[in-house]
């Protein structure tokens, strides 16, 4: 059940069929669109959400989709019903075009057993439709490609247009030959050719020749000074002509009449795929809404919950879109345990919004349409979702706004189920604040116990303590920045918010006397819980910060983590490889040695003796030793042996031949260079600057000019930013300058500040009409550096100055 009838008005739904409507092909989907409504069947919904999705895919994947010829031909079916009746000749060919674009859809979605996996419900809807090419066959014996019935669609039509063609043409010779004596007798002008006047040839003259040329006068034109002549000689010609005419049209009634008795046992079948391509269109026209809004396919689930992630309203993002702006997307999670929400804080804070995102989202759903949130999404189904919001006051029917929300929480109170979803704003209000807020809470208590599901945005303390305090219900607030005076438009979930009237208030210049009088009369007590509300809404922004980027380290752990165990893993792969392929060599190697030791003992034994050829097999098995030692190289344990003895005097003498008089080195481990002056056996002679130096030649590395380069550049480049840092100010003053003179200055100190690492800077701008403090707020809020930025203390400058904590 939907409550009230203007519920669609109300959430604005009627905009959404707007939408749809423009995106719709034909008057087929269109009529699918005026008849689309809120479902409760689980089933159903979650079909029609499978066909859109998978028509969404089919926009972003294909190519070949069928789109053209959406003809609507079903009220011409319906009229020729009637025996003895035709279809018109453009009719006919809306009715071809269209037929042919039902087969290739039906077509398209059996072409193979890829599109059953990927779009199984449009499939489905598929299956069974009426194609007959038979019926589009003698259509196109009838009417070429432009809808022009064929010379060919019956002998006696050919031999008409055939007997029409040569009266023409024999009436075109005729006037064609008088027209020439007209001319050459100066009757008619030279450049003047035969015209048509009601169906019928004629020649053009001027009215002072008219009675030179004998024939009927069928017209003259607007000005005069033109009359049309029809010559006596082809007036009876004409005439033929119209008969034939009239000949030409009968056959055609005949023939469409022929073919309107052979389609009329097939219209039952023909409206039902006429009905599917009005489905397709819709669907397609829902698929591209979609698109438009990035809408997609949550989890849909047959139970009662709304676990929404960036839930956005369609309509307020193609608002905010056209102006380059963002929406603030909502989550919000309504379950068992806390069914109910009460939604509190500042006015124009975003929370009819929050209140009318929810409910148009559910009502798009159970109408079949996608909705844009994210992915891991779940949402519920319910049968009923009532709203309360906006003025309802009637002078005919004797209501008031309070009276009218009276009236609409009574049918509340009495429908409402724990399958039921309620939506109120502003509850409790239009009446004496003390006796509105306890009749809110009584409503409030029934539609708990009665396990409803609900939104309600109040601005009444005693609702929020009693969602505090009651299970099934749970507040919200919608936060405020303080220090910007300016609504941030995000739901928390867990504290009441505050209203920050005195702030607000305080905002738009009330006297400061009438903020503390105010204040006296409301008491410290609501004072102070305000301020509580307010230091938990800034607590709760700042943790929900530091999740954020606890979060975000987290998962760049975690890449890391995976990077380095994908690559261990292709390390130990590969160690295997090595491994498995080392022992196959090993063994195709032992077995060669084997083969080639057993074969020279052979050869020495059937030498018997023989010195030159048991010489000549040793020898061979020598080379064979040798050739193995070559193929195979050094391993690490043979690499270790050598180096676990002192230094060896091969390695000593391959550093001397590195190291040379005049080289640029380096003692191991330090920065400083120096030059060869004298090699000394292990020691050498070093120039350190002014310094010289004895140093043993292992200790030292050689260093090449490129590397001496680079160090120096890296070195100046430290030097820079440490001199930059020593020099760079922490204020800067814009004072006098134009808006963008100051927004550029501001923009390269910025950078610098961040550059540098400075981790607070000030901006002296002045008061004035505050339009230059606004200009650099408003790009302070897109540099990623800068964490915090506020007012300067009232001592040392209030509002003049902008204080900048940078990251």
């Amino acid at each position: 059940m939907i409550y009230p009838e203007n519920f669609e008005q109300k959430i604005e739904f009627f905009k959404i069929r707007q939408l749809l409507d423009q995106h719709c092909l034909s008057p087929l989907g269109k009529e699918k669109v005026k008849e689309m409504q809120f479902s409760v069947s689980f089933e159903e919904i979650d079909v029609q959400l499978s066909q859109t999705d998978e028509f969404v895919h089919i926009l972003q994947e294909e190519d070949a989709f069928p789109s053209d010829n959406f003809y609507d031909v079903r009220p011409v079916l319906k009229r020729i019903r009637v025996v003895g009746s035709w279809i018109e000749q453009n009719a006919l060919s809306e009715l071809n075009k269209s037929l042919q674009t039902i087969n290739s859809i039906v077509k398209f979605f059996s072409s193979d057993g890829e599109k059953l996996e990927r779009y199984p419900h449009l499939i489905q809807l598929a299956e069974n439709i009426f194609v007959s090419p038979e019926i589009i066959k003698k259509i196109e014996r009838i009417i070429d490609e432009f809808g022009q019935i064929r010379d060919n669609a019956s002998p006696q039509l050919n031999s008409i247009r055939r007997e029409i063609t040569s009266t023409f043409n024999g009436i075109s010779r005729s006037l064609n030959s008088i027209l020439r004596k007209a001319q050459a007798e100066g009757f008619v002008e030279k450049d003047v050719a035969p015209s048509m006047r009601d169906g019928r040839l004629v020649i053009p003259v001027n009215p002072s020749f008219k009675r030179k040329i004998k024939g009927i006068v069928h017209d003259e034109s607007a000005s005069g000074k033109t009359v049309y002549i029809e010559p006596s000689e082809v007036v009876e010609a004409n005439n033929r002509i119209r008969e034939l005419e009239n000949d030409e049209r009968r056959e055609i009634i005949r023939i469409l009449t022929e073919f309107t008795d052979y389609l009329r046992p097939f219209l039952p079948d023909l409206l039902e795929s006429y009905n599917f391509l009005a489905l397709i269109d819709f669907i397609r026209a829902k698929a591209k809404f979609a698109l438009q809004i990035n809408a997609l396919k949550p989890s849909f689930e047959n139970r009662l919950i709304i676990d929404w992630v960036q839930a956005v309203h369609p309509l307020l993002f193609l608002a905010l879109q056209k102006q380059n702006r963002k929406v603030v997307p909502l989550d919000i999670t309504l379950e068992d345990r806390n069914r109910i929400l009460v939604i509190s804080g500042p006015n124009a804070g975003g929370k009819s919004v929050c209140l009318k995102t929810v409910g148009l989202l559910q009502y798009m759903v159970q109408c079949g349409l996608l909705i844009p949130l994210r992915e891991n999404s779940k949402i519920g189904l319910f049968n009923d979702i009532f709203i309360d919001i906006g003025d309802e006051q009637s002078i005919e029917n004797d209501l008031s706004t309070y009276s009218s929300h009276l009236q609409n929480m009574k049918f509340f109170v009495k429908n409402c189920n724990e399958h039921s979803l309620l939506l109120i704003d502003e509850f409790g209000s239009g009446t004496e604040p003390q006796i509105g807020a306890a009749i809110a809470e009584s409503l409030l208590d029934r539609y708990n116990q009665k396990k409803s599901f609900g939104v309600i945005t109040t601005h009444y303390q005693n609702l929020k303590h009693f969602a505090n305090e009651n299970e099934g219900v749970i507040n919200g607030a919608m936060l405020y920045d303080r220090h910007e005076m300016q609504p941030l438009f995000q739901l928390s979930i867990g504290n009441p918010g505050s209203s920050f009237a005195v702030e607000i208030a305080r905002k738009i210049g009330l006297p400061d006397d009438v903020i503390a009088q105010a204040s006296e009369i409301v008491g410290s007590d609501y004072i102070n819980m305000d301020k509580y509300l307010q230091d938990i809404s800034r607590d709760r922004r700042y943790w929900e910060r530091k999740r954020d980027e606890v979060r975000r380290e987290r998962n760049r752990l975690s890449e890391i983590s995976e990077k380095y165990e994908t690559e261990m893993e292709k390390i130990n792969r590969k160690k295997k490889e090595i491994l498995t392929q080392a022992k196959q060599q090993a063994e195709q190697l032992i077995a060669e040695s084997n083969a080639k030791i057993e074969n020279t003992i052979r050869l020495i034994k059937e030498a018997q003796g023989d010195k030159e050829k048991t010489k000549q097999a040793r020898q061979s098995l020598s080379e064979f030793r040798e050739k193995i030692n070559r193929a195979v190289p050094k391993s690490k344990s043979g690499q270790k042996k050598q180096r676990s003895t002192p230094v060896l005097k091969s390695e000593m003498s391959n550093l001397k031949s590195q190291i040379v008089t005049g080289d640029l080195v380096r003692i191991k481990g330090q920065t400083v260079t120096g030059e060869i002056l004298k090699i000394q056996g292990k020691k050498v002679l070093v120039a350190f600057g002014m310094i010289k130096s004895t140093v043993e030649l292992e200790k030292l590395e050689k260093v090449s000019n490129n590397q001496i380069r680079k160090e120096r550049k890296a070195s100046n480049t430290r030097d820079l930013l440490h001199e930059r840092r020593l020099n760079f100010k922490q204020d800067i003053d814009v004072r006098g300058m134009r808006g963008d003179e100051a927004l550029q200055a501001v923009m390269y100190f910025i950078d610098d500040a961040i550059q540098l690492s400075v981790s607070r800077v000030r901006i002296l701008h002045g008061t004035g009409t505050g339009a230059l403090r606004q200009i650099i707020r408003d790009y302070l809020r897109t540099v990623p550096g800068v964490a915090h930025f506020q007012d300067e203390h009232v001592q040392f400058g209030g509002t003049g100055i902008t204080v900048i904590d940078l990251d």
